[in-house]
């Protein structure tokens, strides 16, 4: 994976935008913005970091990611079906009764190590994979993304006080920083500033970074690597809606599915953008 192309995973994402679209229209439910922003934070995950086997999901050698943020799964889903896990034409079934991709993730899919979606638990469970990965001695990193608006939960930081207290190093917490959440912008339904210092009176490492920079993301998850005595939390800059103008940094996108001639038009604009990268 180390030999994947940058330039090559930029036109992915732009190919799993608009199968994230695809698969919401057909659903006619679903969260689009909370969607669109997590794809490079994924891509680089199963591309150039995680050590992972679509042939063997449950090898014990592998390392764990949870998406907490589980609302945000069609995004998940897609990176998915993308490696292997699954045949691609199971994306059109998404929310459709006996489907195994649900509105959130559901154990039993391949490559989900948990169900998710009650928001708040996933650093928890996060936590304790590395707990048992540490008594099984297994040399496995744990990796966690986060919804910022999901932070205003108190599991949150009871998770994060016992993830340091334990010196957690093979955790890495990563945060959708994207400002907004299901009413309104993170700031002004409960504002988490200072965010930075939060996290590091927690005990934990923290960096910042672009979300939708590719290379910038692996620099952070490389660093991340190299702390063995506490956790990591990368706090990744996104845009909620991320690649469709008129969803871009609207909130009631959150959980609101295109409509057909919405997703024409969100694929006209996807359509061109990957014009622009050739």
């Amino acid at each position: 994976m180390a030999n994947v192309d940058i330039f090559a995973l930029k036109k992915k994402a732009i190919e799993i935008r608009k199968d994230i679209l695809k698969m919401l229209t057909l659903a006619g439910s679903g969260h689009t913005g909370g969607s669109l922003s997590l794809v490079e934070i994924l891509l680089t995950l199963y591309y150039l970091k995680l050590r992972h086997d679509p042939k063997n999901p449950n090898s014990p050698s592998r390392d764990r990611f949870l998406l907490s943020k589980g609302h945000g799964c069609p995004a998940l889903y897609a990176v998915l079906a993308d490696r292997g896990y699954f045949p691609r034409d199971i994306l059109w079934t998404l929310r459709k009764l006996g489907s195994p991709l649900q509105g959130h993730p559901q154990l039993g899919l391949p490559g989900l190590e948990a169900s998710s979606g009650s928001l708040g638990q996933g650093l928890s469970i996060a936590g304790g994979m590395c707990l048992a990965a540490r008594l099984d001695k297994l040399n496995i990193r744990v990796y966690c993304v986060l919804g910022d608006g999901e932070t205003n939960e108190g599991q949150i930081w009871e998770a994060a006080m016992t993830a340091a207290h334990y010196r957690l190093g093979s955790l890495c917490a990563i945060i959708d920083y994207n400002e907004l959440q299901i009413d309104d912008f993170c700031c002004k339904v409960k504002d988490m500033t200072p965010y930075i210092h939060k996290w590091e009176s927690f005990g934990w490492n923290v960096m910042e970074t672009d979300g939708h920079d590719i290379e910038k993301l692996k620099g952070s998850l490389d660093k991340a690597e190299e702390v063995n005595d506490k956790p990591t939390v990368i706090i990744a800059h996104t845009v909620k809606g991320k690649g469709v103008s008129f969803i871009e940094r609207k909130v009631e996108w959150h959980g609101v599915a295109p409509k057909q001639e919405e997703y024409e038009r969100a694929v006209k604009e996807l359509d061109e953008a990957l014009q622009k990268l050739k």
